[in-house]
């Protein structure tokens, strides 16, 4: 399940539903033919997602194993009334919307059957989120009550101030159910999901010190000393976890093809993975070699100096953009990316982004096509509901990924950096991280690799030593991978596929190619896979029908 996704998912559906036919409209005008089965997938989605919630015990989300083995009885008549629903004939765009009805539901099936989060994985109990996500939902699997401490202002308004005591007050109920559930022998997980509890420890720290009510205060306290409690508990459970947290190789390339709908194996993605690190470290020392008689980049050295620079890099971006005519332009799109220029960091505390931006704002700014992204969500909502919200089970994470690191070398060759050829080398550096790490978690999956050996890969094969070994942001990335099959690899392999779909385009379209077309075009799809994207850009499904009906062993011949 998506993290905050009840928040955000639940304002975009109203939004969505109000756009519907009204009833009285509906009684004047039945629905007839292909209009009836197009209304038809639409209230099994909302009746699909109506069941996607857990039940409730003692007031909170139930993940025993006895209520996730009804949840799995049930799911079998919903996935056979999509089945049933014959969309041969509907327009391309219901069908590809059939096609992410069936994604979600294999994701819970799969999450029943192999992932099992609420059983291996202490992690998923986290209920604090101290920030928003810069993709369409939090990244892997989660519970289905967050504390979205993030959309909260202080001081607190009474109505806020209610919601968020209700909220606390779920934590500790949580976690005893949590005490219960967790028989899973995954060590990696288990031993991994300390640093997050703890984590979760300390964010109610903090807002202790900013809530002022009498029962609120109670409320932070009991869910501190409850997550206090969870992590005491989990110490003592981990010397006795011994079994692997990689799902496998079979299990990982099912998930890809089945929730994820990306047409690429396990070992598919280690040969994209490796042939992309072996290029980004080539290009990074011809770069290096080049660019030997300039001068070395310079780091922001005060935090007046970091904002100042990040500013001009945000207005260069733009403009680079207008001048160009790469996408269409929004109003949302300065305001946005100048909102996230980040803060001044000294150089022995920044991580390996935090590098990037303090020598050239400009190379993260490509990849936070993410806030555009969830800008274009509200601001320009699917004209279907089905796509109207983040997808469940991370299934946006081959475009929204995918689009965010194809951004940063397409600009790099459309010629954002000509002016300043240094910046080149930092693409190719953060490209070389982003295949390092993805390599890692593939192994890792595989149980190849223990997760402290997959991070051990990451750091090695990032280049001029930017990864840092230290464990805040290399234990996250690689936890989170590990917690989500197939995340770690989307950003390259996400970019692979966009990279293809901007290739098959450009042919279709020939002399009548524009790139301001292939945005607007992939953007007009929503935060869906890549693989739908190309079905619906060029009418090419060989792919999409390939999984569908199986994936067997021969994948689809290429285009001839």
């Amino acid at each position: 399940m998506s993290r905050g996704r009840i928040m955000l998912y639940g304002s975009l559906l109203a939004l969505g539903y109000c756009l519907l036919p009204s009833a009285a409209t509906a009684a004047t005008a039945p629905l007839t033919g292909n209009r009836a089965m197009s209304q038809q997938l639409r209230d099994l989605f909302a009746e699909w997602r109506a069941f996607e919630q857990p039940d409730m015990r003692s007031g909170v989300p139930d993940y025993s194993a006895a209520a996730m083995a009804r949840k799995q009885a049930a799911l079998q008549s919903y996935q056979a009334r999509l089945a049933a629903i014959d969309v041969t004939q509907l327009p391309r765009s219901d069908q590809v919307d059939h096609h992410l009805v069936r994604a979600e539901m294999n994701g819970m099936d799969f999450n029943i059957r192999i992932l099992k989060p609420w059983e291996r994985d202490p992690a998923f109990y986290q209920s604090i989120w101290t920030e928003q996500s810069d993709t369409p939902a939090h990244e892997g699997p989660m519970h289905h009550a967050p504390v979205e401490l993030w959309t909260y202002e202080f001081p607190l308004s009474h109505s806020a101030e209610a919601k968020l005591l209700r909220e606390l007050q779920m934590i500790p109920p949580l976690l005893d159910q949590a005490k219960a559930n967790l028989t899973g022998n995954a060590r990696d997980l288990w031993v991994a999901s300390i640093r997050t509890m703890n984590g979760q420890t300390s964010a109610l720290r903090e807002l202790g010190s900013k809530v002022t009510s009498v029962a609120l205060r109670a409320a932070v306290d009991d869910a501190r000393t409850s997550t206090e409690s969870f992590v005491a508990w989990i110490e003592a459970q981990a010397p006795a976890k011994t079994g692997p947290s990689g799902i496998g190789k079979e299990n990982y390339t099912w998930h890809l093809r089945h929730v994820h709908l990306v047409p690429l194996s396990w070992e598919e993605e280690v040969a994209i993975l490796k042939r992309e690190l072996g290029r980004a470290h080539a290009q990074l020392r011809l770069e290096e070699h080049r660019n030997r008689h300039l001068p070395p980049l310079s780091s922001a050295s005060t935090a007046e100096e970091y904002k100042s620079r990040g500013l001009a890099s945000v207005r260069k971006y733009v403009q680079f953009m207008r001048e160009k005519d790469i996408l269409p332009l929004k109003d949302y799109m300065q305001p946005s990316l100048e909102r996230r220029i980040g803060t001044f960091a000294p150089p022995e505390e920044q991580n390996f982004f935090q590098l990037a931006m303090h020598r050239e704002l400009m190379t993260l700014l490509t990849h936070f096509y993410h806030w555009w992204d969830l800008e274009m969500m509200q601001a320009e909502p699917h004209p279907s509901p089905i796509r109207r919200g983040p997808l469940l089970y991370n299934i946006w994470d081959s475009r929204a990924e995918g689009m965010a690191t194809a951004m940063e070398e397409m600009m790099l060759h459309a010629g954002l950096y000509d002016d300043n050829p240094r910046v080149r080398e930092i693409v190719w550096i953060m490209l070389a991280q982003r295949a390092a790490r993805g390599l890692g978690s593939l192994y890792a999956h595989a149980n190849m690799f223990t997760l402290k050996e997959a991070s051990d890969f990451q750091v090695r094969w990032t280049p001029n030593a930017w990864m840092s070994p230290k464990p805040d942001l290399l234990a996250f990335e690689q936890q989170l991978y590990m917690r989500q099959p197939g995340y770690g690899s989307s950003y390259v392999t996400g970019k692979h596929q966009i990279e293809k779909l901007l290739a098959e385009y450009g042919d279709l379209k020939g002399r009548d190619f524009k790139l301001h077309d292939f945005f607007s075009a992939l953007n007009a799809s929503g935060l869906i896979p890549v693989s739908l994207i190309r079905w619906e850009m060029t009418g090419r499904d060989e792919e999409v029908k390939w999984m569908a009906n199986g994936a067997g062993a021969t994948a689809p011949l290429p285009e001839r």
